[in-house]
């Protein structure tokens, strides 16, 4: 047996690892809530019927798949509660990627420019924040934005304004609980990109005539755009499903599609349509990733 063929095993194998891994974690819990959300609410243990019930064989299988209905979805469509969580999701995931990314891309920019010797500080500096829990961070938003907190004591001291402002339970707080969070998650993809930029391209742009801003436009954020669209992914995905930040955060007004769902599971108790809830929130973010992924086939084809 050649030496080739004796790494070559492992090297297949390491290959499946990925697949297995998201089979595991991923499509199988996913085919077990696409079942509950086929199926209906019954005050039992667990609370949807029909369950299987391998006693009975393969008639008692096919006797609960034949049971299955799409009501739950039907529900989801026609009820402007769930239709307006979605919306309300989508806006929200949109708007908050826009103001992170004008305010991301600056930075991303300015620690790029940075001596080496200072980009890994700049770096340490985005990164300590993961170091405290998210939920810690968002309760110590809490206390900066309530009517006695410091962001309002500030503006009284330099007579911003004359009373304290009402911050909490707005979508102002929420949108500044939100850039906050995911502020990390944009400048890392757009640094890593924009770092990788070969500084003789702007040099040549400049020979050929190009004033800065039309080197910034013509060269620098083009070439930035895999960096912009993967921490736009990484942003508006997790931020459609948000739950925490708007629950303590915004106002109960209106409701994101996470908090939605959080109700109607345990609140509500009704688990089929809370796992409808979910099943078309992940179709709805599979569309990115699929528009993402095709885009950067093309580009690599063009590079070719």
């Amino acid at each position: 047996m050649s030496a080739r063929s004796i790494f070559a095993r492992p090297a297949r194998l390491a290959g499946l690892a990925p697949y297995l891994w998201m089979a595991l974690f991923f499509l199988v819990p996913f085919v077990f809530v696409l079942k509950i959300s086929l199926s209906q609410t019954a005050i039992a243990q667990p609370p949807y019927t029909p369950v299987f019930d391998t006693a009975e064989g393969i008639a008692g299988i096919i006797a609960a798949l034949l049971a299955l209905s799409f009501d739950n979805f039907t529900l989801l469509i026609s009820d402007n509660l769930y239709i307006l969580s979605y919306a309300r999701s989508l806006v929200v995931a949109v708007l908050s990627t826009s103001i992170l990314l004008l305010i991301g891309y600056p930075i991303a920019y300015g620690m790029a420019r940075l001596p080496r010797g200072w980009q890994s500080v700049a770096m340490m500096l985005v990164i300590v924040p993961f170091w405290t829990s998210f939920l810690i961070r968002i309760y110590a938003w809490i206390n900066i934005l309530q009517h006695d907190g410091l962001l309002n004591q500030v503006l009284l001291s330099l007579h911003l304004v004359s009373a304290p402002l009402v911050w909490l339970s707005t979508d102002t707080a929420m949108y500044i609980g939100m850039v906050y969070s995911y502020l990390p998650f944009m400048i890392l993809p757009l640094y890593a990109t924009l770092a990788k930029m070969d500084p003789a391209l702007l040099e040549a742009a400049g020979d050929l005539g190009a004033s800065p801003l039309q080197s910034f436009w013509l060269v620098t954020f083009p070439l930035s755009l895999p960096g912009v669209g993967a921490g736009a992914l990484l942003c508006f995905i997790p931020i459609v499903g948000e739950f925490v930040t708007p629950d303590l955060l915004a106002g109960s007004n209106s409701l994101m599609i996470g908090q939605t769902l959080w109700l109607e599971f345990f609140t509500n108790k009704d688990w089929p349509v809370a796992s409808a809830v979910a099943v078309v929130l992940l179709l709805l973010l599979l569309a990115p990733l699929l528009i993402y992924d095709r885009l950067q086939r093309r580009q690599l084809e063009r590079t070719r």
